[in-house]
């Protein structure tokens, strides 16, 4: 099985998704650059503070910030790990492969169309980081965490202004990243569209 396990796709993609499937079902620690850095804005430490101003504006969080913090989660982590919203440029996939080689960058393919649909009927739980789709994967009872009770909100990344921003960074950012790593020789596209379940057994056969 690979170690180290980047996922790529645009946001929205179902990234969080089938990263949470393959540390369920394999065993992977899961390090999700986004749910870090709420937690750290959650917390309000210093890197939370900073961070905040960015991730208001739908912009991206500076190279420093992100490495400081993926660097200690990394050393902490036991097994193989998936960086999941990391690296989102050339030059943090460079200062990533200082520390580490990447086995695989697994890019999810979906148009922006399904994309916007997706993101703008997004919920998120604030208290255990559940996220729930208003028509594909519904709270159980409308606005409450099926897991923890908490009321959901819609957060401000996911609202349309900011999703077309998100998606405009991304082409800029974040699609270089697929021809760094096709360049490597370990790159693997899967369409990221179908049930979660019809998507992640492409995911597991990629990752064997």
């Amino acid at each position: 099985m690979k170690s180290v396990i980047v996922l790529l796709g645009p946001p929205g993609s179902g990234k969080g998704t089938q990263g949470e499937k393959l540390s369920e079902e394999l065993g992977y620690t899961r390090l999700s650059t986004g749910d870090m850095l709420r937690e750290a804005v959650r917390n309000g430490t210093e890197l939370g503070k900073k961070a905040k101003e960015y991730m208001d504006s739908g912009a991206l969080v500076p190279n420093d910030l992100i490495i400081g913090l993926m660097k200690e989660k990394i050393a902490q982590a036991k097994g193989g790990v998936i960086l999941d919203g990391f690296p989102r440029t050339v030059e943090q996939a460079d200062a990533l492969a200082e520390q580490l080689d990447v086995d695989l960058a697994l890019n999810l393919d979906v148009a922006d169309e399904e994309l916007i649909t997706r993101l703008t009927k997004r919920r998120s739980c604030p208290q255990c980081n559940a996220v729930y789709h208003l028509v594909y994967n519904p709270p159980k009872s409308e606005g409450v965490c099926d897991k923890c009770g908490s009321a959901l909100y819609q957060r401000d990344d996911d609202k349309e202004e900011t999703v077309t921003n998100r998606l405009k960074v991304y082409r800029e950012n974040t699609m270089p990243l697929i021809a760094y790593y096709e360049k490597k020789g370990t790159l693997v596209t899967i369409p990221g569209v179908g049930s979660i379940d019809e998507i992640y057994s492409k995911v597991e056969k990629a990752v064997q």
